[in-house]
């Protein structure tokens, strides 16, 4: 395998992270990241020494005065392997709940892309799949698991159609 898939998801927090309002967010976040790390398929997740993942800062440019955005970078070996993670049963019952944590974006808040293996994702690379897939739409550059496309190299670059129930109703 030459290439691994690098996905980045944004949530612009509707209170500060110690509130009340966000207390069934941060219980859930070890558990949901634990059965992220022991998924088949996981490679790694961004997070700091001490294991913290919410004090990475990146995407101040969509801080909007708000509370704060947080973000989620982790890379799996396929965009299959991601996909069943992120539909699991136990995931999406987190996910149905996002609401009451995060702001409604109107825009792409998730993308996902090709990197070596063996390459950790900086959040730079992050924003950037960000920005390319708000301003033109899945690419092979930047994509979602709605439409995804091959890894670079692969004969047909054709875009793929993937699941289009990843995202749950509230």
């Amino acid at each position: 395998m030459d290439y691994v898939i690098a996905q980045v998801n944004i949530g612009r927090l509707r209170a500060p992270l110690d509130s009340a309002q966000l207390a069934g967010f941060v219980a859930a976040l070890d558990p949901v990241n634990a059965l992220a790390d022991a998924a088949p398929g996981f490679v790694w997740r961004l997070q700091t020494e001490d294991g913290n993942a919410t004090a990475v800062r990146a995407f101040d440019w969509l801080q909007d005065g708000g509370p704060g955005v947080l973000m989620n970078m982790s890379v799996w070996e396929s965009v299959e392997t991601l996909a069943a993670f992120v539909y699991s049963d136990e995931h999406k019952r987190v996910l149905r709940r996002r609401r009451e944590w995060f702001e409604p974006m109107t825009e792409a808040y998730t993308a996902l892309w090709w990197v070596p293996c063996g390459h950790i994702p900086s959040t730079g690379e992050a924003e950037n799949a960000i920005r390319l897939l708000r301003a033109l739409g899945p690419t092979g550059r930047a994509f979602t698991l709605r439409v995804h496309f091959p890894p670079p190299g692969s004969n047909d670059q054709s875009p793929r159609p993937g699941r289009s129930d990843w995202m749950c109703p509230a």
